[in-house]
């Protein structure tokens, strides 16, 4: 048994692992963790990628409900083969075992096939053509119901403001964990936030935490999604100051990597539909018309993750692209956060990223499900340039906002007031405290 299961487990610069069990131990932590995240999150580029993990620790906070579910779906033709099929898929990419996200991509590729398997129109195939037929519909209707869970983990968000006790607390966290990363100096690129989920809960707390999004959509009323990604920023000239403009705060490049709830594609092109936050249903807001495919499975929410010629399909190559262009740099920080390292394609590009001797990784989560996070560690050759933060402790939203994440970078208020109190006098210590304060 693996000594990362149900223990905390630290490492920070060039310290070996420490594991931690008993909770007296991380008393020392904040001094190691948030001097050392405050200098990586100020490296000349910065990325952040979420997994499902923000979005489940989001929700616990807000209602104390369960995720939205990943489980396998039933289907009553061609169900062994899809099962097959699926588990198999699972087990090359070590993902342990298939869930629905599997499923609905064996399920498309069979239908696809069966489809090519009858295009002539020989006789023989009514029953068949019956169970094609049937196959479509389940798909359909799965894809809507995973949809539908996905809605219901919004709905629990957001109905968490009509709880006294729960109405500000989640919403707080989940601006305060994001204005930690997108605080950057007016002198330094933009954060880039990649995501592998569906969910909205990213865009959510970037609107609640005044956080302008910039992605690949184009438009207002009814955004399409362009593969010429055009360097379109906000800048701003200070007063007083001569040279170059400087960027303005509180603005941040995002990427879904594996789509969106509320991406469709209709007509040939991926455009972004207008769904509310935890609508009631999906089906009243998608378009009735324009779409290759009807109903649901013009949804963009089913990731391509276990081949990379699926990921080469459009519009995930662009995306992709991002995401090795935005962290394989020299002097780049990459920081996950719930993400389990069930994507060998997301492996990949960030196993590229640390031959780079100047970038670092940092790996933070509340649990390592099947020890993917220790394999992944294990096979890394360049574990100096690897921080570990795993564990119920180090991984807790809430636990990480209070105690290890910087203040925001941008916070000139409190740099004026050190300034001034050491203007009249006042010194500080190399903790912070101000001289005289009472141990």
């Amino acid at each position: 048994m693996s000594k990362w299961n149900g223990n905390n487990v630290l490492k920070v610069q060039s310290e070996k692992i420490q594991v931690k069990s008993d909770p007296s131990e991380f008393n020392e932590s904040k001094e190691k963790i948030e001097p050392w995240l405050t200098a990586l999150f100020q490296s000349d580029h910065i990325s952040l990628l979420v997994g499902s993990g923000l979005s489940t620790a989001v929700q616990k906070m807000a209602s104390e409900k369960p995720s939205a579910s990943m489980n396998k779906m039933e289907y009553s033709v061609f169900s062994n083969q899809i099962q097959f099929a699926s588990n198999e898929s699972a087990k090359k990419t070590e993902r342990g075992t298939a869930n629905i996200e599997d499923q609905i991509r064996i399920a498309n590729d069979l239908l696809r096939g069966l489809e090519i398997y009858i295009s002539e129109k020989a006789y023989g195939f009514k029953k068949l053509e019956r169970n094609i037929t049937k196959l479509k519909k389940e798909i359909n209707n799965n894809i809507l119901k995973f949809a539908e869970s996905i809605l219901g983990l919004e709905k629990d968000i957001i109905g968490a403001a009509n709880n006294k006790e729960h109405s500000t607390d989640y919403a707080e966290y989940l601006m305060n964990f994001l204005v930690s990363f997108a605080s950057r100096s007016s002198t330094r690129e933009r954060l880039n936030i990649f995501t592998i989920n569906y969910d909205r809960v990213v865009e959510f707390g970037a609107e609640l935490a005044g956080i302008r999004l910039i992605d690949r959509f184009v438009g207002t009323v009814f955004p399409i999604f362009r593969s010429s990604r055009l360097e379109v920023d906000i800048h701003y000239n200070p007063p007083g100051i001569r040279g170059e403009p400087r960027y303005l705060e509180g603005v941040v490049h995002f990427t879904k990597l594996h789509g969106s709830l509320d991406w469709i594609y209709q007509n040939g092109n991926v455009r972004r539909m207008s769904l509310p936050f935890g609508a009631e249903k999906i089906e009243s807001y998608m378009p009735s018309s324009g779409t290759s495919q009807n109903g649901a499975k013009s949804l963009m929410i089913y990731p391509n993750s276990s081949k990379d010629r699926e990921t080469s399909e459009y519009p995930y190559v662009e995306l992709f692209r991002d995401l090795a262009a935005a962290i394989c740099r020299p002097n780049s920080t990459l920081v996950l956060y719930g993400y389990s390292f069930g994507d060998e394609h997301i492996n990949r590009v960030i196993s590229d990223m640390l031959t780079i001797p100047s970038s670092h990784l940092v790996i933070i989560s509340f649990s390592d499900e099947g020890n993917r996070i220790e394999h992944f560690f294990g096979k890394a050759t360049q574990k100096a340039q690897i921080s570990l933060l795993i564990g119920n402790h180090y991984g807790d939203l809430k636990t990480l906002v209070d105690k290890y994440l910087p203040k925001p970078a941008i916070d000139r208020t409190t740099f004026r007031m050190v300034e001034l109190l050491k203007s009249r006098g006042f010194g500080f210590d190399n903790k912070g405290k101000q001289e005289g304060d009472k141990q």
